[in-house]
């Protein structure tokens, strides 16, 4: 049954993923070409406001409505969820927010999955395997990495039983994900590079240690900042579609004072620059502080991504106190914030060596679970279980 169910699942999400790329390409094209457009931005927030207010009802909660499924099923994930999220993050990136991609391939690969309970009736357990395939095919797709897209997905929805029955569906729908979005659809991904490691001794792994720490506390001030954002909007402005309008005046306004678009969208041209020159100090912190604002407010997309910039323009500027070589330090930083921030160490791990080649894999690993540790119960994630966590920041009583 789940070869069957697998395959139709990583169709569906790989083919959601293809479209959404292509697309994708073509708006920050289009933006980064005639800039004028980011002027519009309010606008384009007000529209994705007023949309997901009239059309949205429960897909609001994004993610966190996956989860939230998993943990204790309700109802079934609306299949507007699709069509909403695809629109609402293109026209984010058109106009110039600041947002990523994940968020939106694993909204349209659960939605879809959870879409075949209602042609063919499963059970609830099985029901919920099919979630995880589902974003285990979004995630693997959207990026080009389904090793780590499968456990990504067994990780994040863990709920501290391992489904054993989830494994092989979660694998083969992330395969068929990848092989349909990057083959079929010849959609293909950015190629990274780690083209110096360091020996393996002692010293250097010493130098992982503060290295993961401050990957973790920047997972944990993105997570953090993220929470603070969307919570001040709330509270602020009732009406929900004013709340994008107005972040995006205050972005539009950014990028006129600053001149500069280097923040806005996905900002892979400058996550490839980390790997290859040394950047300005502060790129890593001016990410996280539009990133979040930009989601905080009420537009779409993912936090993946800017967490990628993040990570990877922080190693960068790491390298100029820690003695190692400076595109080992930018992908530790590009895997290690990301673990931190969506407490999936395990993937990131995996994604780390799919994406810069296993002579690195020490390091990364290092890297990913002290981040991991030092991040606390923080997550971009509200929704996320993590009372198994260790908390090395413990709440006062």
């Amino acid at each position: 049954m789940w070869l069957i169910l697998g395959l139709l699942v990583g169709l569906l999400s790989g083919s959601a993923s293809a479209v959404f790329l292509i697309t994708l390409d073509w708006a920050t094209s289009f933006r980064e070409s005639h800039l004028w457009i980011i002027a519009f931005l309010p606008l384009g927030g007000f529209v994705i406001g007023w949309t997901y207010d009239k059309l949205g009802q429960n897909s609001i909660k994004g993610n966190n409505l996956l989860l939230d499924e998993l943990y204790d099923e309700k109802q079934p994930i609306p299949l507007r969820m699709t069509p909403l999220v695809l629109f609402g993050t293109i026209f984010t990136h058109f106009f110039g927010g600041s947002a990523g991609r994940e968020g939106t391939a694993v909204q349209m690969g659960g939605s879809l999955a959870d879409q075949v309970n209602k042609w063919i009736p499963i059970s609830s357990e099985n029901r919920r395997i099919l979630l995880i395939s589902g974003v285990s095919g979004g995630f693997a797709s959207v990026f080009g990495t389904p090793l780590a897209g499968a456990i990504f997905a067994l990780e994040w929805m863990h709920t501290g039983k391992l489904r054993w029955k989830s494994i092989f569906p979660a694998f083969w729908a992330a395969w068929v994900a990848d092989w349909i979005c990057e083959l079929g659809w010849g959609v293909g991904h950015t190629a990274y590079e780690i083209p110096q490691v360091a020996p393996h001794t002692f010293i250097n792994f010493l130098w992982i240690i503060p290295a993961g720490i401050i990957f973790g506390l920047a997972g944990k001030l993105f997570a953090e900042s993220s929470h603070f954002f969307s919570k001040t909007f709330k509270e602020r402005i009732s009406y929900p579609p004013f709340r994008p309008l107005i972040g995006g005046l205050f972005i539009a306004l950014f990028v006129w004072i600053t001149d500069s678009t280097v923040y806005l969208g996905l900002g892979v041209p400058r996550i490839v620059e980390a790997f290859q020159t040394p950047l300005p100090w502060y790129d890593w912190l001016a990410k996280t502080g539009l990133t979040t604002f930009t989601l905080g407010a009420g537009f779409k997309g993912g936090e993946v991504t800017p967490l990628f910039f993040t990570g990877a323009t922080l190693g960068n500027s790491l390298a100029t106190w820690i003695p190692l070589p400076l595109a080992l330090l930018a992908g530790m930083g590009f895997v290690g914030v990301f673990s931190g921030a969506t407490n999936t160490p395990m993937a990131c791990i995996v994604m780390g060596m799919e994406l810069f080649g296993y002579e690195s894999g020490v390091f990364l690993a290092i890297a990913c679970l002290i981040a991991y540790v030092f991040s606390g119960r923080s997550s971009i994630y509200s929704s996320q279980n993590l009372e198994r966590k260790v908390n090395i920041f413990p709440k006062k009583e």
